[in-house]
């Protein structure tokens, strides 16, 4: 992937500028690398591959929907990965049946598969989160987690973009301090 990762950062880059021959380009192929994705994630959780079709097309869809979205000095292919992720948790949550209807010998399966470790992360970052300062908290929580561009994160705000990036950057550096001082304790 990391050979791939500058013609697929050029092709949504040139997409980005209108070229819609390179859009197409770049959306073929990850729907390739996406089938994969999603085919090896389905099967660790014992879910057909046939399911990964309609992954592949949600998260193309909301890559073309969101490409703006994308900062072309960042790696694309992890904000293709997140999206990808977002959406087969969606899709989990979604179609997880329910467990009344689940034979019994099959729910240790079930549980061993739960997503507990995801929402626990989660909770601990929005902990982390809540300790920093508003205005970082807030550069943070629209650039790195909610996907907005710094343009609008700055318009949202009533920051500069300048700011924005650098309260970006010393959220990081405070984050990693306090998780870091997390776990020496």
């Amino acid at each position: 992937m990391a050979q791939n990762e500058a013609e697929l950062k050029a092709l949504m880059t040139a997409g980005q500028d209108g070229d819609a021959t390179a859009h197409r380009m770049l959306l073929e192929h990850l729907s390739r690398l996406l089938r994969g994705y999603f085919k090896g994630r389905l099967a660790r959780v014992g879910r057909s591959a046939a399911e990964a079709e309609d992954l592949v097309q949600e998260a193309l869809m909301a890559i073309h929907t969101r490409r703006h979205t994308y900062d072309p000095a960042e790696p694309l292919t992890p904000w293709v990965y997140a999206i990808a992720r977002y959406k087969l948790i969606d899709y989990l949550r979604q179609t997880r049946p329910a467990m009344a209807e689940m034979p019994i010998e099959d729910a240790g399966d079930i549980l061993a598969t739960d997503d507990h470790v995801a929402v626990e992360s989660s909770l601990d970052l929005h902990r982390l989160l809540g300790q920093l300062p508003d205005k970082v908290r807030r550069a943070v929580q629209h650039v790195k987690l909610d996907g907005m561009s710094v343009r609008e994160t700055a318009n949202r705000c009533g920051m500069s973009e300048s700011a924005v990036k650098v309260s970006v950057h010393r959220g990081f550096k405070a984050l990693a301090a306090l998780v870091a001082r997390e776990e020496r304790s």
